[in-house]
């Protein structure tokens, strides 16, 4: 993050429109899905699928699989994680699973054990791919 402030995460936090938020203490055993942005502060049992943002706090603890538009970690995840935007991985986050995203930024003091994938914009069909070559 040449060139960044530290504080531009926390300004995009501040500017996104949360519709669902599970705050520190609180425990959700099972999937959750949501079509508006999600703040995850506590704890969530099971895999998270989102429309738009995903949030995860200081606090927060995803055990399972992600899914969201555009993902700001900066607690703990054990799972996938697969972000058809932008993934930011903050300096008090930790991932243990494998991550797809379009972009990907990891701040220092950040920890990641697992595989990345970058993936493009408009994904090509395998066939098409094949034939040119």
């Amino acid at each position: 993050m040449l060139g960044k402030n530290k504080s531009s995460a926390s300004d995009t936090e501040a500017r996104v429109k949360v519709g669902t938020i599970l705050g520190d203490g609180t425990v959700f055993e099972g999937d959750l899905k949501a079509p508006e942005a999600v703040r995850i502060d506590g704890t969530v049992n099971g895999n998270c699928t989102c429309e738009k943002e995903l949030i995860l706090g200081k606090n927060g603890h995803v055990k399972g699989n992600i899914s969201a538009q555009h993902v700001i970690i900066s607690g703990r995840v054990d799972g996938d994680i697969a972000a058809q935007g932008k993934l930011e991985l903050l300096s008090t986050g930790k991932i243990v699973g494998n991550i797809s995203a379009r972009s990907l930024v990891i701040d220092e003091d950040a920890s990641f054990d697992g595989r990345c994938t970058m993936t493009a914009s408009q994904i090509e069909e395998p066939s098409k791919k094949n034939d040119e070559l």
